[in-house]
């Protein structure tokens, strides 16, 4: 497993943000979901699902890691102005033609220790 040496099962990796109605604006027009509750001109905006679990994929992409499979249980919405904070724990590590097979568990909370999301991914860092 040398091309994820530092990765050890049980391992956290945290990365947090406060979403703002800018992030929220970008993302409905790249993903092109402009509902209304996105929308910060009907009030506070709600962060669409997928943004917050973008910030999973932040620790991912800092390992290289190509997903294969991701599975999200959305729990509480996410507003404008809050802060997030992703704990994506290494669950299993192998051994895998192509590199090392990683699999992990994931919960992003809000400022106020409330789970806002669940899931988990498995994929490969390549070699």
């Amino acid at each position: 497993m040398s091309d994820a040496p530092d990765l050890k099962v049980g391992q956290v990796l945290r990365e947090s943000r406060t979403i703002t109605d800018e992030d929220i604006v970008a993302f409905a027009d790249l993903a092109g979901d402009r509902g209304r509750h996105h929308l910060p001109e009907q009030g506070r905006a709600m962060a669409h699902g997928l943004l917050t679990a973008s910030l999973a994929t932040k620790v991912g992409g800092q390992l290289h890691f190509i997903a294969r499979r991701m599975g999200w249980e959305f729990l509480r919405p996410v507003w404008s102005g809050d802060t997030i904070t992703a704990e994506v724990t290494v669950r299993a590590l192998s051994e895998v033609r192509s590199g090392t097979g990683v699999e992990f568990d994931i919960e992003i909370t809000n400022q106020d220790g409330e789970a806002v999301l669940r899931g988990d991914s498995t994929g490969v860092i390549r070699h």
